[in-house]
């Protein structure tokens, strides 16, 4: 399923602020674009850095440009696509 990222400009906001950030959150950005998750265990197929918290949080930590930067997302997967919450 394709993957709809809610609140993507909290992201633009950070890194409008933080330059260095740009390039990390680019990328970040470029993989979620193509992503295909069904289930969270293709959030870590796909980000293998990526921290799955807990059995019922629907809680994911992100470690984006090499642990530079850390974000946590909560995830709910629906009938047609799967949805990604920037906390």
């Amino acid at each position: 399923m394709r993957v709809h990222l809610v609140k993507k400009q909290t992201i633009a906001d950070y890194a409008a602020l933080h330059a260095r950030s740009r390039s990390s959150f680019g990328i970040w950005l470029g993989v979620i674009r193509v992503a295909d998750w069904s289930e969270p265990t293709n959030i870590k197929r796909t980000f293998s850095t990526a921290d799955l918290l807990g059995r019922s949080s629907s809680r994911v930590v992100f470690d984006i440009g090499g642990n530079n930067y850390r974000m946590i997302c909560k995830y709910f997967f629906g009938e047609k696509e799967a949805h990604l919450f920037v906390c």
